[in-house]
């Protein structure tokens, strides 16, 4: 079971993670849209993955496996990245320690295919979607909307913009700056608050790690 640590512990390394897709076709639906690049950030790791899908997650896989155990920060992970990482290697017939287990609260955009939110874990690392926990305070406090680039912004951090819509046009130098700049933003606005951001730590059910979806 992947716990937050206990109180009086040293704070867990955190490592943010974006991926991003294909949008020549449609980048919201694992179904259809590979993913294009992928971003680990923190605790001394800089790493950009891009290139042929298959081998790039396998390569994501055996980065975390080999990883200091902490917390995977996302941003809007456990609706978007993470079951969309989990559904292409479904696809691919990838064997990876990404585990899924469907979330008590519905949400009202689900994934194609999917009627929920995740909790998730992946191998030794627990995981923390700083979208839900901004949301679930400063998103009824502030008179802007959760996403990543408003509230980074807003806190004096310089996301790198792009067309979000337009990710298959991007150079190969933008593609990678933009997946990092993302990574490492969720990563930070986290970071701004760890005291009380670990209580919001998964705590996913069972000690298996595996690709898969669990009800």
């Amino acid at each position: 079971m992947a716990l937050p640590p206990p109180i009086g512990s040293p704070d867990p390394p955190l490592y943010g993670i974006d991926i991003e897709t294909d949008t020549s076709v449609d980048g919201l639906d694992p179904t259809c849209s590979p993913i294009v690049a992928v971003a680990v950030d923190g605790a001394g790791v800089e790493a950009v993955l891009t290139g042929d899908e298959a081998p790039l997650l396998q390569e994501l896989d055996v980065l975390l496996r080999d990883l200091p155990a902490g917390v995977l920060v996302t941003w809007n992970g456990a609706r978007f990245d993470l079951p969309f990482i989990a559904d292409r290697c479904r696809w691919l017939g990838l064997d990876v320690g990404l585990r899924l287990h469907e979330s008590a609260e519905r949400c009202d955009d689900p994934l194609p295919g999917h009627s929920s939110a995740y909790l998730a874990s992946w191998y030794g690392h627990s995981h923390l979607d700083g979208y839900r926990l901004f949301r679930s305070d400063a998103g009824r406090a502030l008179p802007v909307s959760c996403g990543l680039k408003n509230l980074a912004r807003l806190v004096g951090l310089e996301p790198f913009e792009v067309d979000r819509s337009a990710i298959h046009d991007l150079s190969p130098d933008e593609l990678r700056r933009y997946v990092l700049s993302d990574a490492r933003l969720a990563r930070q606005m986290v970071e701004r608050r760890l005291a009380t951001a670990l209580g919001a730590v998964d705590v996913v059910p069972s000690a298996r790690c595996h690709t898969g979806v669990e009800g």
